[in-house]
């Protein structure tokens, strides 16, 4: 716990369970403002609350949305290094595996992407397997590789339908293969 934390619990005044809830609740409602600051485009804002959230509770996903907020910002190695944590923290979480994959990719480090980002279409906990296959197709794309690339598309697709990226990179592809 901080030491600089004026909200300190001392064990013989509140069990350690208490304590701890109070700080999670406490962490989380700072995410929450900062996924909200961030959301309008506040990112210094952002930021801040989410290394207050960090300081009070660490989670996989107060790190990996501090790396978001530090991607908008250009800092893909400090989004990068967040990822990290994010994955020590909780190795079954997918989205840093994918945001590292798409970090990489804007440096321009495709080959260095695809591990991470097959990672992600394989983590435990995960919501939004559409997006590394997008990224995959992405790379392969770039590779000039348009079966894997249209692969990883449809894939993208078959996670959700609706994704509209996906949808237009598959024609898009298909424009350039007739």
């Amino acid at each position: 716990m901080p030491e600089d934390n004026p909200y300190h619990f001392d064990e013989g005044i509140y069990p350690m369970g208490e304590a701890d809830s109070f700080y999670r609740n406490e962490a989380q409602r700072y995410f929450q403002e900062g996924y909200e600051k961030q959301s309008e485009g506040q990112l210094a804002e952002a930021i801040d609350l989410y290394l207050k959230s960090i300081e009070l509770y660490p989670t996989a996903e107060a790190h990996t949305f501090l790396g978001w907020a530090y991607s908008y910002q250009g800092r893909f190695d400090d989004a990068i290094e967040e990822c990290r944590k994010a994955i020590e923290l909780d190795p079954e979480y997918g989205n840093p595996y994918n945001d590292i994959g798409a970090y990489l990719i804007e440096k321009g480090e495709f080959d260095q992407a695809i591990p991470w980002l097959e990672k992600a279409t394989q983590a435990k906990r995960y919501e939004a397997y559409c997006y590394p296959y997008y990224n995959l197709g992405r790379i392969w794309e770039k590779k000039g590789d348009w079966e894997k690339a249209s692969f990883n598309y449809q894939n993208s697709l078959r996670e959700n339908p609706q994704y509209t990226l996906a949808q237009k990179a598959i024609v898009r592809l298909q424009g350039m293969m007739n």
